[in-house]
Parts: structure tokens; C-alpha cells; sequence
């Protein structure tokens, strides 16, 4: 594999990402932010910021097979939530946990949140961007 995924010690333990990940792979593979779209561009999970997060998810999982690679060739995810408040922690946790179980990785990369106040479209309440390293 491409990428490993560490928790330092010093640094706080995540159950649900690493803290660092460190890649080897020659092939550099950057994700345009997914948003809750499906395939035939529906909305998925409107005004449900967990279904939302896990369509994000799904969507990169999609992009990568596409380039072949996978969830393990994840070096760094960034989700931009909309009025983010640290209570959607939960909806955050339950989409990327739904997701995961579906693509069959535990646990992600390493992730940072950024609170904005608004997407492209009114509706979407995330969006998420992936960098990649295959080998």
C-alpha cells in the first residue's frame, strides 16, 4: 500500500481517522469536492447532514476505483460543512461510520473540517475533497 495511517503518540487518538499518513506511491491523484449527488445527479439526503457526509464518501470511493485505486490510497481528507457547530459532530461521525462499512475501510485518513457558510448550491450542507497516492 501506498499510504500508511499513524496516530503519534503526544498527539490525541481518534477512533475514526489518523493524525498522519505518510505515502510511498508515484501516482499523485487529486478528488474534486463530491458533493450528495448520485450517479445520475439526484440529490441525495436532503437536509440530512449524515446520509449527505456518507453520499460524499461513496462518491470519492467511486472516483477512485475509477483511477484504481481505493479508500486506502486516501492521504487527506477536508469536508467543508455549512453553519458548522461542533453538535453535528454526531451526524459527521454517523455518515463517515455508514460509509465506511460500505467501502470497508477503518479507519480514514487524516481529516480537517472547515466551517463555511455556504456551498454552490443551497441544499448541500457538505463537501468533501480527497488527495490520494497510488502506487
Amino acid at each position: 500500500m501506498a499510504i500508511t495511517l499513524v496516530n503519534p503518540e503526544g498527539l490525541p487518538k481518534v477512533d475514526f481517522y489518523r493524525q498522519v499518513s505518510v505515502a510511498t506511491g508515484s501516482k499523485l491523484v487529486f478528488i474534486a469536492g463530491q458533493v450528495a449527488r448520485d450517479a445520475d445527479g439526484n440529490r441525495v439526503g436532503e437536509g440530512d447532514l449524515a446520509a449527505q457526509v456518507e453520499q460524499c464518501c461513496l462518491n470519492i470511493g467511486t472516483a477512485l476505483a475509477e483511477v484504481g485505486g481505493s479508500y486506502d490510497d486516501v492521504a487527506k481528507l477536508t469536508a467543508y460543512l455549512v453553519d458548522w457547530t461542533p453538535d453535528k459532530m454526531p451526524l459527521i461521525m454517523e455518515g463517515i461510520a455508514r460509509a465506511s462499512a460500505k467501502l470497508g475501510v477503518t479507519p480514514l485518513s487524516p481529516l480537517t473540517g472547515v466551517g463555511v457558510a455556504a456551498l454552490a448550491e443551497p441544499d448541500l450542507l457538505v463537501e468533501v475533497e480527497a488527495t490520494a497516492v497510488i502506487d
